[in-house]
């Protein structure tokens, strides 16, 4: 599957770090770390897909992003719950990810007005301890998205990044 993510800075690596001990009851715990901004599924011609993406984001601005605590997903559209996550605050990104939406077909449940920007820490496992996650207190994070990957999730790697504003 390839989408479109974006990039987060070490701060926030470090703190989804320093989180860990409290992550390991859930069934999945991520050590790569970024926020999804669109998918795009499996495509046949990469460098098309690519070249759409490119397109669609042209004149993106740079953009305020903004980790403002944890949260969860009680009951997500897909895979196991609960979902532990960052909360993102950005209505840049979220103006993306309009963009995008409205060039590429959109996930029902996960995308398009159901959008909600975020960093995945962990899935599956003890509502409860999701819940006393989400109740802790954080420093906010704040850094400005000055470029985006386009990612091959069959690799886990990024193919191209796409500096903004594009």
């Amino acid at each position: 599957m390839y989408s479109v993510n974006v990039p987060v800075p070490g701060r926030v690596r470090t703190l989804a770090n320093d989180l860990y001990p409290d992550l390991v009851a859930f069934d999945t715990v991520r050590d790569d770390h970024s926020c999804l901004l669109k998918r795009f599924g499996d495509a046949d011609h990469v460098a098309r897909l690519q070249q759409r993406a490119h397109r669609a984001l042209e004149g993106a601005p740079a953009v305020e992003a903004r980790i403002t605590g944890i949260e969860y997903f009680a009951d997500p559209p897909l895979g196991s719950a609960p979902v532990v996550y960052l909360a993102v605050e950005s209505p840049g990104l979220e103006s993306i990810h309009a963009d995008l939406a409205t060039a590429f077909e959109v996930v029902d449940g996960l995308e398009g007005p159901d959008y909600v920007p975020h960093v995945t820490l962990a899935r599956g496992g003890d509502e409860a301890t999701a819940q006393r996650l989400a109740a802790r207190e954080i420093e906010p994070i704040t850094w400005t998205v000055s470029e985006l990957e386009f990612w091959d999730g069959s690799y886990r790697l990024p193919v191209s990044r796409i500096s903004l504003p594009a």
